[in-house]
């Protein structure tokens, strides 16, 4: 069979052999192909242009925000230099306003009848917080804003001691969860 096949093939060969395409068909081809490849640039530009400002702008926020965070760091540590009485105070009063808050935070919402700004406001560094820092850092020297930041503190660990004690009067035990509260109602 191997015989016959190939003495098929020779005598046929002439029919498996085509002729390509004229010369004017490659020409026109390679006019198209070169068209086309100056085209296919553009509308690929056309086509990513959104992607590509996407990419520029996240770019341009990654620097941005690299930049303030660069330029933020040296500025809380210039407090703690510039006022280093002031920063052992935070850091004291910090400490005492965290474990009220935690105290205050184990009771149920209903509990405590606050709601979403006043919840804001016993934050520990609100805007009120914010100001006086900057006007710290723009006076370093001035004893009443050293003077009113302790004061602050002060007046921010009363509100939470007032909270507690109300909580308490109202015969709700700070070592009951969330849940045992609201189960006994």
């Amino acid at each position: 069979m191997p015989d016959n096949f190939e003495g098929f093939i020779r005598q046929h060969r002439d029919e498996f052999e085509e002729q390509g395409p004229s010369p004017r068909v490659w020409s026109a081809l390679e006019q198209e192909l070169t068209g086309r490849r100056k085209g296919k640039v553009i509308s690929l530009l056309q086509k990513n242009w959104f992607k590509a400002a996407v990419i520029a702008v996240l770019l341009a926020n990654a620097g941005a925000l690299f930049y303030f965070t660069k330029n933020r760091q040296p500025q809380q540590q210039e407090l703690a230099v510039l006022a280093p009485d002031i920063q052992e105070a935070g850091v004291y009063y910090t400490s005492r306003i965290n474990e009220k808050l935690q105290l205050i935070d184990a009771y149920p919402d209903s509990a405590l009848g606050l709601d979403s700004a006043a919840r804001k406001e016993l934050e520990l560094r609100n805007d009120t917080y914010k100001a006086l820092e900057k006007e710290l850092k723009n006076n370093p020297g001035n004893e009443r804003i050293r003077a009113a930041m302790v004061r602050y503190y002060q007046l921010k660990l009363d509100l939470l001691d007032k909270i507690l004690e109300e909580l308490h009067n109202k015969h709700v035990a700070p070592g009951q969860t969330k849940k045992h509260y609201e189960a006994e109602i």
